[in-house]
C-alpha cells in the first residue's frame, strides 16, 4: 500500500501498539488520504491523492463539481 499524499509527502509509518501490561503488538499510523480533483495554477484539472491536512488548510484549490 504505497499511499502517500503529493503535497506534503506524507505517508503510512510502523510503530507499536503498547497494552498497560507493556506488550508490544505491530501497527500502522496511515494518513487520511483522499482522492481530490484540484485545479492547477495553469487552470487544468488534475486528480490528486492529498491528505485531510493539507485539504482543511488550503493548500490545495479543489475544482468546482459540475
Amino acid at each position: 500500500m504505497a499511499k502517500r499524499c503529493e503535497i506534503c509527502g506524507k505517508a503510512p509509518v510502523a510503530g507499536k501498539n503498547v497494552s498497560h501490561s507493556n506488550r508490544h503488538t505491530p501497527r500502522m499510523f496511515r494518513p487520511n488520504i483522499q482522492r481530490v480533483k484540484v485545479v492547477l495554477e495553469d487552470g487544468t484539472i488534475k486528480t490528486m491523492k492529498v491528505c485531510a491536512k493539507c485539504l482543511k488548510a488550503g493548500k490545495v484549490k479543489k475544482a468546482a463539481a459540475v
